[in-house]
């Protein structure tokens, strides 16, 4: 005799450390489920591959130890580095990898920093939320630019090929996508302190 087994709900993934937005469902209420799904963003925001170019300071990070940015280099008026020495200066439109050794040189176009508005070093995650959320420092965007921005952006989207020598960020662009919309969905909760 053959038992029909009916097909359960199917489980929800981890992708590469990175939970996925189905997880979330059954956190009860809304802005709890909001501030967790909001966590889980972070793990990608705070991963070197985002950090690294939002800094609080007026040069780059780089390494998955965040170090300064070698040779010195500093933001510029318009945050693609000082004129004769723009960000284009070193890196192309794709990564390079050393001819000798381990390593390559990170490439995107166009390749440059946050603005110093959206500096996340050193902020605790209430203060990247709340600075996420806030036009008048993350570059004029609303809730759905955000979410764009971080679904669907080219260089967001190089911390998942961040080339060789380097870690990419948790999941990838198309689940972190999912995560912040699930917390735009959800309320855009912050986390407290």
């Amino acid at each position: 005799m053959i038992l029909a087994v009916a097909a359960g709900p199917a489980m929800a993934d981890t992708v590469n450390g990175l939970k996925t937005a189905d997880e979330f469902d059954g956190v009860e209420g809304e802005e709890a489920r909001s501030v967790a799904l909001f966590e889980e963003v972070l793990k990608v925001v705070e991963h070197p591959r985002c950090m690294n170019c939002h800094p609080v300071t007026g040069g780059p990070l780089q390494g998955d130890d965040m170090q300064p940015h070698q040779p010195p280099v500093v933001r510029g008026a318009a945050d693609f580095g000082a004129p004769g020495m723009n960000c284009t200066t070193c890196h192309g439109a794709e990564n390079v990898a050393f001819s000798t050794g381990e390593g390559s040189i990170p490439g995107h176009d166009p390749w440059h920093l946050a603005p110093v508005s959206m500096g996340w070093v050193g902020l605790s995650g209430a203060e990247i939320c709340a600075q996420l959320k806030d036009p008048e420092r993350n570059g004029n965007r609303d809730l759905a630019a955000i979410h764009e921005h971080m679904a669907e952006d080219g260089l967001v989207g190089w911390g998942w090929h961040p080339g060789e020598g380097r870690d990419p960020a948790p999941g990838t662009q198309e689940v972190f996508g999912e995560l912040v919309k699930a917390w735009i969905d959800t309320g855009a909760a912050c986390p407290s302190g």
